[in-house]
């Protein structure tokens, strides 16, 4: 059975970082992408960064780029999202994703290629 466990949220101020880690088990991690999506109240789930199970080939979405940093550890099957420079719009519920096999980014950002999600972490960031 895929279990996602995804734990570093919290609360932090304008201008602060967080590192989310995405702990998996039950399945061949290193034959997964793994993606991590946010949800923002009142708004669809949007996907943030996406990496293949080999750690290659990370897509991220534009405006995320240079804030949010994706990395794995195969060694103790977990992803992190590292997030920077947080600002007041980055609050949200995160969520970490899997999927077999190596996904476009087309696929990265779509919540319906997933059936395997973590329980979702809180972010806020405070103005």
């Amino acid at each position: 059975e895929v279990q996602l466990v995804e734990s570093g949220g919290g609360l932090v101020q304008t201008g602060g970082s967080l590192n989310l880690s995405c702990t998996a088990s039950g399945f061949t991690f290193d034959d997964y992408t793994i993606v991590w999506f946010r949800q923002a109240p009142g708004k669809e789930r949007e996907g943030i960064s996406c990496i293949w199970g080999s750690g290659g080939n990370i897509f991220s979405l534009d405006f995320m780029k240079g804030q949010f940093t994706i990395s794995r550890d195969n060694t103790k099957n977990m992803v992190y999202l590292q997030m920077d420079s947080l600002k007041p719009e980055d609050t949200a519920v995160y969520y970490c994703a899997a999927r077999r096999g190596r996904l476009i980014s087309s696929e990265c950002s779509d919540p319906a290629y997933f059936t395997s999600w973590g329980q979702g972490i809180q972010v806020t960031v405070t103005s």
